[in-house]
């Protein structure tokens, strides 16, 4: 198995070039070329299989039904070899029945509402949230799905814990209040969103939902843990967002709060890498980072990243998947490059991350790969780091002449097609592997589905 921390080090290292080129989709292999799906669901390379774990619609075990848009997500251990899914769905009042409700929250028993964030005066609640998923990859069925966070809004991204459990992120800057833009169908929300909410995988049913104010309030993408401090790094699905980090008061426990930062560029203030109309940043290059401090971070006023670029902050072109590499990190910006196909990052903490040393020996932020018109990969979103040591990455294309697939990067920045959407122009979501490392789990966003993918994965 390769190292996780060697990945990002040979990536860096192959791309010292100004881009990343790969050849073409229909080139690139696994090692065994791609079968088409008789059922038209996802195709996946030869040798390997995959089952249906979940979809819109179905029952689920507390009387409600599974809802749409399934987005992030993570995998933990469970009880007799089970596979523990935490899943977001990115889903608002305007969902209809894409929610799990029922129409105006009539499945839901009394006794639980008042665990949902916001019920949107029980006129137009807030569909999204996360459902979990136990799953049994020995006879490849699902036994029990159930709603484990409610009342959110367009819950997109998030973060698996090292202590166990999923940050499940508010894509939203939506504020309480009635919405009548829309006259026939006014929108009421009882609270403001933005917010990051924490679901624990223990969870047997509905959780409470709880804002994690000192997190900010903005459109949340992705999180990830850094395991040494319980820091937190954060995403932001913005044209000119901030990449986060969150220090908490105590570590793993992030309800007692603790101080938002945003990231910049030792010597390049207000720094922009968004590369669309000149290369500002270039794809190899190490660039040392301090951090800049974030005040009233729970703002009414949707300008977190506008105060902090004007405070010196690095800004990306629109911050996506987020992932955990070893003691380093990756995180995907869709739009970045100049054709706007999307770039990925790596950030190297400081081995004082966090404290007063770093500045001494600060942490790095490097481009590690560029997107253009000749890349397999495009549009990255969701990602994750494989056992054996590859990044793989959801794609986001919004192109229905160019059908969304998983990619996997190589050490030696080499990609090939782990798994393609052909038969819709949904984005994928939510790709994440199974503790042990056998079953690859990946959400097909619409009309809403997770399939579980298994085969002869590389050792």
């Amino acid at each position: 198995m390769l190292n996780r921390r060697r990945f990002l080090q040979s990536v860096t290292a192959a791309a010292a070039a100004p881009a990343i080129t790969f050849g073409c989709r229909s080139a690139v292999k696994t090692g065994a070329p791609l079968s088409a799906d008789p059922a038209r669901i996802i195709d996946v390379p030869e040798g390997f299989s995959y089952s249906v774990v979940s979809r819109r619609g179905d029952a689920m075990t507390d009387g409600l039904t599974v809802p749409g848009a399934h987005d992030g997500m993570a995998a933990f251990d469970g009880e007799n070899g089970r596979i523990i899914l935490v899943r977001n769905h990115e889903l608002t009042s305007q969902s209809g029945n894409a929610g799990p409700y029922g129409e105006q929250l009539k499945q839901l028993p009394e006794a639980l509402k008042s665990r949902l964030y916001d019920r949107g005066d029980d006129r137009s609640p807030c569909l999204g949230g996360t459902t979990t998923t136990i799953y049994d990859p020995a006879s490849g069925r699902t036994e029990r799905q159930f709603l484990s966070l409610g009342g959110t809004d367009i819950n997109c991204a998030g973060g698996k814990t090292p202590w166990g459990s999923w940050l499940s992120c508010e894509e939203s800057f939506s504020a309480a209040g009635a919405d009548r833009s829309n006259r026939d169908t006014p929108i009421f929300r009882d609270k403001h969103h933005g917010y990051v909410f924490e679901v624990p995988a223990s969870a047997t049913e509905l959780v409470q939902a709880v804002p994690l104010k000192d997190m900010g309030r903005f459109e949340h993408e992705a999180a990830a843990v850094h395991e040494p401090t319980g820091i937190v790094y954060l995403t932001e699905d913005r044209w000119h967002s901030l990449f986060y980090r969150f220090l908490p008061n105590t570590p793993g426990e992030l309800h007692k709060g603790g101080r938002l930062q945003a990231l910049a560029v030792l010597g390049r203030p207000a720094l922009k890498t968004h590369n669309w109309d000149k290369a500002d940043v270039s794809v190899g290059d190490a660039m040392a980072v301090h951090w800049v401090d974030l005040e009233n971070v729970n703002s009414d006023k949707n300008d977190l990243r506008l105060r902090g670029a004007a405070a010196g902050a690095t800004t990306f072109a629109r911050g996506e998947g987020l992932t955990a590499a070893g003691d380093q990190f990756a995180f995907t910006c869709t739009i970045g490059g100049p054709d706007r196909l999307g770039h990925v990052f790596n950030y190297k903490p400081s081995p004082f991350e966090g404290g007063a040393r770093e500045q001494g020996e600060p942490g790095e932020l490097t481009l590690i790969a560029e997107a253009d018109q000749n890349s397999l990969l495009k549009n990255c979103d969701n990602l994750t780091m494989a056992p054996w040591g590859d990044l793989i990455v959801c794609e986001d294309t919004g192109d229905s002449t160019d059908h969304c697939a998983l990619v996997g990067i190589r050490p030696d920045g080499s990609q090939y097609l782990v798994a393609n959407n052909a038969y819709s122009d949904s984005e994928l979501a939510g790709v994440c592997f199974s503790p042990d490392g056998k079953t690859l789990f990946v959400n097909i966003q619409y009309p809403g589905m997770t399939v579980a993918i298994t085969g002869p994965w590389p050792t």
